[in-house]
């Protein structure tokens, strides 16, 4: 029996629902309401005491860790098959997965919450908002959720994920420049792609794709083969709400402008 804890808008969840939907297997989901603080409550820090979604239940097991959920559904479900069989296009499939979980995920979530999540902790009472911070658990994730609740996109970490992701689409062009698509390791769907897939996703509902793909004319056929997916549709786009896609959109495009001056900014200063 397979159960994933999951959260509907949340990216990491997104790229374990595109894997399980890749294999067409069944399974159940437990729905976590990260927004009332649930991932902190005593059961589900006994399945994963990091409080985050997802977490994959399979047969009394708990693997937590969206991209070793991957990897591991691949493992369990071999057919069909999203790591390659060769080590050399395996590893890159795992440079894309290691740049997401070391970078694009924290720069997603920086420009995430300055456009939209700093809204709603602004409507919290102060003793809320010192409960969130406190709950992070971590130094370095509150020090930077509180400068980004203080500054917005004006935050130096807000700074730094506009630059990961000037990064990530220059790699993406070449990569599918050099092997000739339509996927990023070539010609099969792999989880380097369903790694992605969530992150150029957010930052697309945000209305700021464009900032970046304006002048890449391979990253932006990559996003629209991806959205066409079956699995992309039904585990992202159709699992969102229109009160979602609206305050994406409405919150997104409110630091627009800001986010092209960053972004303008970061390519001068490294040319």
């Amino acid at each position: 029996m397979l159960k994933l804890y999951t959260y509907h808008n949340s990216i990491c969840t997104q790229k374990a629902l595109i894997t399980l939907a890749e294999k067409g297997v069944a399974y159940e989901t437990h729905h976590v309401d990260l927004f009332t603080n649930e991932q902190f409550q005593p059961w589900y820090l006994a399945i994963n005491p990091k409080g985050v979604v997802p977490a994959l239940e399979h047969d009394g097991r708990i693997v937590t860790e969206s991209t070793l959920i991957c990897e591991y559904l691949d493992d369990i479900f071999p057919s069909p098959g999203l790591v390659p069989a060769d080590p050399w296009a395996r590893t890159r499939m795992r440079q894309w997965s290691k740049r997401v979980d070391e970078v694009l995920f924290d720069a997603t979530r920086e420009l995430s919450f300055s456009a939209m999540f700093r809204e709603r902790m602004k409507a919290m009472t102060e003793e809320q908002r010192e409960g969130r911070f406190r709950n992070t658990g971590d130094p370095i994730k509150r020090a930077k959720l509180i400068s980004t609740y203080e500054l917005g996109a004006e935050s130096p970490y807000v700074y730094q994920g506009i630059g990961e992701f000037e990064l990530a689409f220059k790699a993406m062009e070449a990569e599918l420049a050099e092997h000739g698509g339509p996927f990023l390791l070539g010609t099969e769907l792999s989880l380097a792609d369903i790694n992605m897939m969530p992150y150029v996703a957010r930052v697309h509902y945000l209305n700021l794709l464009d900032l970046w793909l304006e002048h890449r004319p391979l990253s932006q056929a990559w996003f629209a083969r991806a959205q066409e997916l079956p699995s992309f549709r039904a585990c992202i786009s159709e699992k969102l709400v229109d009160d979602d896609f609206e305050k994406m959109h409405t919150f997104g495009t409110k630091i627009r402008e800001q986010v092209r001056a960053q972004r303008d900014a970061y390519v001068t200063k490294g040319s």
